[in-house]
């Protein structure tokens, strides 16, 4: 049977994070300096992106050098510069004679209702986060890095929504190691997958204790134009084991079951649901094993998200219902 394991434990990954707790925003920066195999699968109807189509098994580039999970929307894409420059700085990327180009993907989530709409993560904090992802790794779940102001519950809006955060769990299984951390911003609710118990989502209007989104989703069948598309979900699955750039998109793929399993509603065009899967390690494992466990340890770390996470902001964590 595989054990609990740190995300911090996966050889080859490097996990660094930085955030502005004032304004509400963050981001989380993970890297392999040698290059890392790696595949997506996007889901929701409103991703905030940069150079994702890297990682589509049709285009040239094997490897990437770092993801970046971010808050501030599509303005927070600037976050990917301060990693690229950083890494340019200590010579790794891809070989292009006159210097070497880091490759690195980018998903935000929209946290501009949350702090300061006016700060976003940008160059700098990029390259702080790269920074200690390589010399002083600072990983922790709660309201740090891009967890810094996510929120679940918002399909009545802002005013009955709740704290949500960064999550992770890892796992062993003799020589394998996969994990997942994940930025639970979700339109949705979000529920203990084991047991089925609501753990955090849309409150009532007095706030003790929760309505059920997809009942009052229910409510009514009219269309809903512009619906409160401030949401998604971001996160990474990681792993020692080998696998190509197809490979890895199917596992991201799988992993997209651990959302399905604690989120409802998920995956709406009100979300912008992706994952990434990155590969570390050179060892030996089955595709459809690993992808088993990618969906369970996504699952775990969007738990771990919401009960990491403090009230902040004017909005209530779980924690603080739970009391």
């Amino acid at each position: 049977m595989e054990h609990e394991i740190s995300i911090r434990e996966i050889k080859g990954l490097h996990i660094g994070q930085t955030e502005d707790a004032a304004a509400g925003t963050g981001c989380t920066v993970l890297i392999c300096e040698r290059g890392m195999s790696a595949g997506l699968d996007i889901r929701g109807g409103g991703p905030a992106s940069r150079d994702t189509h890297l990682l589509d098994p049709l285009t040239a580039a094997q490897t990437i050098h770092a993801v970046v999970l971010g808050g501030g929307s599509a303005f927070g894409l600037g976050a990917a510069d301060g990693v690229m420059a950083y890494l340019e700085e200590r010579n790794i990327g891809f070989d292009v004679g006159v210097t070497k180009v880091p490759l690195v993907a980018q998903s935000d989530i929209f946290d501009l209702t949350v702090g300061d709409k006016s700060v976003r993560p940008d160059r700098a904090m990029g390259y702080a986060a790269a920074k200690n992802a390589m010399e002083a790794p600072n990983y922790r779940d709660g309201n740090y890095g891009a967890g810094c102001g996510a929120t679940v519950g918002k399909l009545a809006g802002m005013e009955t929504c709740m704290k949500s955060g960064i999550g992770s769990y890892a796992v062993q299984l003799g020589p394998l190691q996969i994990g997942a951390i994940v930025v639970v911003n979700a339109l949705g609710d979000v529920y203990d997958w084991k047991t089925g118990r609501k753990v955090a989502g849309l409150l009532k209007p007095d706030k003790r204790g929760f309505r059920d989104s997809v009942a009052l989703m229910e409510e009514s069948i009219a269309i809903h134009e512009n619906r409160f598309a401030e949401n998604t979900t971001i996160g990474a699955i990681v792993t020692n084991a080998a696998f190509t750039k197809a490979q890895l998109c199917k596992i991201a793929g799988m992993a997209h079951n651990g959302y399905a399993r604690s989120i409802r509603p998920v995956h709406t065009s009100a979300d912008g649901d992706s994952i990434y899967a990155l590969s570390v390690g050179e060892i030996s494992a089955d595709i459809d094993l690993v992808g088993t466990l990618a969906a369970q340890v996504m699952s775990e770390a969007i738990l771990r998200a919401v009960t990491s996470a403090e009230s902040a902001y004017g909005f209530l964590a779980a924690k603080e219902l739970r009391g």
